[in-house]
């Protein structure tokens, strides 16, 4: 609110008989006071207005939980169509985000399928989908690549194969090449100038050790504020790239997996075994399964991605291409939870192809919920 200083003698109302003022000064001084309160009136008045139109900007609803805004001028679901024309969706809802890939009993991508063959449930309660897309939704992908001391020797085979993954995105999609070192850094923030992003990826010099938890929680940071700023509804996911344990993060694995359930962006992991290790494991007679093999596993599977342990740089190729087919077959589906306590409790999210005998999905396990205190702190 303005704040309206008013003269001492307007405040005080002293009457002109104690103050030796003629009337004539007295008339004079009323019309000057009403001249003020009119402006004061007229000053408050236009910022009621600004008031309101602010916090109309501010009902728009801020992404916390892996959700994506959209509109739908109807109550079924909206769908999107790649191209030029490519439908932006916005809405004064929160829409829970869910990345679905579904697959048939020989484990082939199953295309073609419609939002009434879906059924979504939050903790056991089938909620209502208002947002639906194939493969035609851009893609916002990051890809991360551990560039320590440890990939001396392989960084040619790597940066080929990364390269190889890029040239997978089509028209509408996005590119974001991270390095991890002990230090993170983004070589090419996200955009479309593949070129420059093929670039990014070739400067590559394996050099330090290795940061792996830190690169991927400033990733996740990144794309969910670009989610926010962005109404248009995109999918996201992040391929992560690494060869061993991590020797240099600040950041714990358990905030690492906090904030990838916030975000609801699937994690892909691909961790190069050392043919050392899995050498001797197997002479002793079992698998060779490293702790930071296990944390990307789970990773992978809460995210609703898949993770990958390649014996040989030589196999990047074909896992980077089996990333990019799951990618392209991907569904996108959205739900406004029934649920409305925001009380940053885990829910669990379950989707199901009907009717559909021998069908499997994928997607993430579930999301935290936005707490009472944050959303205060977006109006």
């Amino acid at each position: 609110m303005f704040a309206i200083a008013f003269p001492t003698s307007v405040r005080t109302g002293t009457r002109f008989a104690q103050t030796g003022i003629s009337p004539d000064e007295e008339g004079r001084g009323v019309v000057v006071r009403q001249s003020i309160l009119l402006i004061a009136c007229a000053l408050v008045a236009i910022d009621a207005r600004a008031q309101v139109a602010t916090r109309a900007d501010q009902q728009v609803p801020q992404v916390s939980t892996g959700a994506a805004s959209t509109t739908t001028d109807h109550e079924q679901p909206a769908t999107t169509r790649r191209g030029a024309d490519t439908a932006t969706f916005r809405s004064n809802v929160d829409l829970v985000a869910l990345n679905v890939v579904v697959t048939d009993a020989d484990q082939k991508y199953v295309a073609g399928l419609n939002p009434s063959d879906f059924a979504v449930f939050e903790d056991g309660i089938q909620q209502d989908v208002s947002f639906f897309g194939a493969s035609e939704v851009p893609l916002d992908l990051a890809i991360l690549l551990d560039t320590s001391a440890s990939m001396t020797g392989k960084m040619q085979l790597v940066q080929r194969a990364a390269v190889g993954f890029l040239s997978t995105l089509r028209q509408g999609d996005r590119a974001l090449i991270v390095d991890i070192k002990d230090a993170t850094k983004v070589l090419y923030p996200l955009g479309d100038d593949f070129d420059a992003a093929r670039a990014a990826i070739m400067s590559t010099v394996p050099k330090g050790g290795t940061a792996l938890y830190n690169g991927a929680y400033l990733t996740l940071k990144e794309l969910a504020k670009q989610r926010r700023d962005v109404a248009e509804v995109r999918r996201q996911a992040i391929v992560v790239l690494s060869d061993g344990d991590d020797t240099a993060s600040l950041i714990s694995y358990d905030d690492l997996m906090d904030v990838a359930k916030q975000s609801g962006i699937g994690i892909y992991t691909i961790m190069l075994r050392s043919k050392y290790l899995v050498t001797q494991a197997a002479q002793r007679g079992h698998s060779y399964f490293s702790q930071s093999e296990f944390g990307m596993k789970a990773l992978s599977q809460e995210t609703g991605a898949r993770s990958f342990f390649p014996a040989d740089v030589t196999e990047l190729p074909s896992v980077y291409s089996a990333i990019a087919q799951e990618l392209a077959t991907q569904y996108a589906l959205g739900y406004s939870s029934k649920n409305p306590k925001a009380d940053g409790a885990y829910r669990r999210v379950i989707v199901r192809v009907t009717d559909r005998p021998g069908i499997r999905t994928r997607t993430r396990a579930g999301y935290l919920a936005a707490r009472m205190s944050r959303m205060a702190g977006t109006n």
